[in-house]
């Protein structure tokens, strides 16, 4: 499917970014590998690195919608990656997160129905479902732009989807890092929010690789979630230090104790599939679509009433060794 076609990702010299463009340039042969950042520090890093000849990096922010439509110009495949993403932050200053998430995500809705994209992938998170902080909050108005922009196609060809997936192991800005950073600096004790804080938990490979499969399998306005392990957050200070103690300095703004990828309030729209769940669109489709079968023939069946897919009550935790390996390889 990617074979010979031009792709474009927002936000792409950020950790996911990174990764999917080593995972495309393993695997297919593109026309174009499109990187869309504001960024020119991180862009001439990334270029030392990873420079094919069908690599093409363009300057420019999600909110400027008329450099999005000329950077879509002939692409067929569209990731949305960019975001601001620091909770915290969001909080403070929540206007740059709303021009950021909720109007960047119309912009890249418009440019690729402006161009005749062919599908549009974009990447969510845990903290948009029963969002409790403002960088959830406008995820989620994002996941409801994208989802609606399937019924506003026209007669485009254009299809969009989102991935919905949780903390990224080792990615920039994420726990992991900060905890080396602390360890590194001769930390004597490990700062935790709340010993029964849980959080859900993937590699930044596998998250590449499921946008990626569900490229083939989308129709058109599914919310993609993964059947991931959560971590709980005392198990993960054991792994990588395991001789510091824990300091407890209670919850941050807009932080949850634990987080949901499908919650109970959407499982009459929730589909259970062998390694994932969609979630289907709450809207009427102009034209009906079918999410029990999928692009690539795979069968889903609804979830149970009631059903809740969240970090505290998943059935797959990791162990403390199992915490170790994967920080071994992140």
């Amino acid at each position: 499917m990617l074979n010979d076609k031009s792709i474009l990702i927002t936000g792409g010299t950020g950790s996911f970014g990174r990764e999917f463009v080593k995972a495309i340039l393993a695997k297919y042969r593109p026309r174009r590998l499109v990187i869309y950042s504001r960024d020119e520090l991180k862009q001439f890093e990334m270029q030392q690195t990873l420079n094919a000849p069908a690599m093409r990096y363009f300057l420019g922010d999600v909110r400027d919608g008329q450099r999005l439509v000329q950077a879509m110009r002939g692409i067929d495949f569209v990731v949305h990656a960019a975001a601001l993403k620091q909770v915290p932050a969001a909080e403070y200053n929540p206007m740059e997160c709303i021009k950021t998430n909720i109007y960047g995500a119309e912009n890249v809705i418009n440019a690729a129905l402006e161009n005749n994209v062919e599908k549009v992938i974009a990447l969510s998170t845990d903290k948009a479902a029963n969002p409790v902080n403002l960088y959830g909050a406008t995820k989620l108005a994002s996941d409801k732009l994208f989802v609606a922009a399937n019924n506003i196609a026209g007669g485009h060809r254009t299809r969009f989807a989102v991935v919905r997936y949780g903390n990224v192991v080792g990615s920039r800005g994420s726990v992991v890092p900060f905890f080396r950073k602390l360890i590194a600096e001769g930390a004597t004790e490990l700062p935790i929010t709340d010993p029964r804080m849980t959080r859900f938990w993937i590699t930044l490979q596998s998250g590449v690789d499921f946008v990626l499969r569900n490229f083939y399998r989308m129709r058109g306005g599914e919310i993609f979630v993964p059947k991931i392990p959560s971590v709980r957050i005392t198990d993960l200070v054991k792994a990588i230090a395991p001789e510091i103690p824990m300091k407890i300095i209670g919850i941050r703004p807009g932080e949850k104790l634990h987080e949901t990828m499908c919650p109970r309030e959407m499982a009459h729209l929730t589909l259970e599939f062998g390694d994932h769940y969609v979630i289907r669109p709450a809207i009427t489709f102009v034209v009906e679509v079918n999410h029990e079968i999928n692009a690539m023939g795979e069968h889903g069946a609804p979830v149970e009433d009631g059903f809740d897919y969240s970090s505290d009550n998943n059935s797959h935790f990791l162990t403390v060794d199992e915490l170790r390996e994967l920080d071994g390889k992140s």
